[in-house]
């Protein structure tokens, strides 16, 4: 079986982690797995080192200057098209939007669904949704905003987790413990969010947040990692750094994490914060509890479905302050996280998949 997996980004967003961990995971199951990639930047490869079992496509996106987002997006589509060999494959993948408009007829994985004003681009979205012939969700809570948008089907398929990496960073080995105390030394104690700063990832009401909770905890920072994304958030950027002002939060934002860096900066966090707004399963927030981290994340249908009793739930900035100084002062038994984090591996869900492939052959 010759599978290409298709993803829209080489830099360290969900779902391109989502596509090179299940790569690895089919490739040592036995398929023959090609990732195809958009490569920005002059990137020559992905954020970490991927297993050589897996072989990579990437395609170059060069830098056009000032583009908009629609531009960006219709161009991604195009030169991925243009360069994509889907005869040489026996399944084809897509893990987003993009990929999907780019390559016809394929698998979709839809890892959540997007709301988009602009015409073309709310366009992408649709065909991406309606044009596979089969499809993926990552979550039952997807699923059914699915079916009921579209009167659609998918099968449910949950996220693994490389949940061994994080569990590591947080053991008693001393190259670890060496690990944190470094991230501790430069940061003293802090609580963590890893996605940028976006309305997706609900900064702004982390912003107002933190400021109620270092009211409780005043010794505590904030510290925001990652954020790599196509769309232009400078207005929600804006009124970010505004919010930061008024309220006098001097927020770290550390950008993107090295890949070996990051599992050590989120065990020696206090609390890992994840207000998103919109997920599809939380692969952020199961990686804390890898670590044996508290977790409080916004009080959505689709992450009490994925992490049931294992996190605390937070509707509103107060709420959310309140629970993130509960969360640090309780001492609560990690035990339930990391046993659920571990539960979820990528060998099952490719083996998965495996099966999902052969009971959907790609229509002649």
């Amino acid at each position: 079986m010759r599978v290409a997996l298709l993803t829209y980004s080489t830099k360290p967003r969900g779902g391109v982690v989502h596509t090179l961990n299940l790569a690895e995971a089919l490739a040592e199951a036995g398929v023959d797995v090609t990732v195809w990639s958009l490569a920005r930047q002059g990137d020559r490869g992905f954020f970490r080192a991927v297993d050589p079992g897996v072989r990579i496509r990437l395609v170059d996106f060069p830098d056009e200057g000032e583009e908009s987002v629609t531009a960006r997006i219709v161009r991604s589509i195009a030169l991925l098209r243009e360069a994509f060999t889907p005869e040489a494959y026996d399944v084809v993948h897509a893990q987003d939007c993009i990929s999907a408009n780019a390559v016809g007829r394929c698998i979709r994985t839809i890892h959540h669904l997007d709301q988009f004003t602009t015409p073309v681009l709310a366009e992408c979205h649709e065909k991406a949704v309606v044009e596979p012939y089969a499809r993926i969700c990552v979550s039952g809570a997807v699923a059914a905003e699915v079916r009921a948008g579209w009167g659609l089907s998918p099968t449910v398929i949950p996220n693994g987790v490389a949940a061994q990496r994080f569990a590591t960073a947080a053991s008693d080995d001393p190259v670890a413990e060496a690990r944190r105390a470094e991230w501790r030394r430069r940061l003293g104690r802090y609580a963590l969010a890893v996605g940028g700063i976006e309305p997706r990832k609900g900064t702004l009401d982390l912003v107002e947040a933190y400021h109620l909770l270092r009211q409780r905890d005043p010794d505590v920072g904030l510290v925001i990692a990652g954020g790599e994304t196509l769309f232009d958030y400078r207005d929600y950027r804006a009124e970010f750094e505004r919010r930061c002002a008024e309220l006098d939060v001097q927020p770290l934002i550390l950008g993107a994490v090295e890949d070996d860096e990051l599992p050590s900066l989120v065990a020696a966090s206090s609390v890992f914060a994840f207000p998103s707004t919109k997920e599809g399963f939380g692969l952020a927030a199961m990686e804390a509890l890898a670590a044996g981290r508290p977790v409080v994340t916004r009080d959505l249908p689709v992450l009490r479905e994925v992490f049931g009793n294992t996190v605390r739930y937070g509707a509103t900035p107060t709420a959310f302050a309140h629970l993130m100084a509960e969360a640090m002062e309780s001492g609560a038994d990690p035990g339930p996280g990391r046993a659920l984090a571990a539960s979820l591996t990528w060998s099952a869900a490719a083996t998965r998949h495996v099966e999902f492939y052969a009971a959907h052959p790609m229509p002649a």
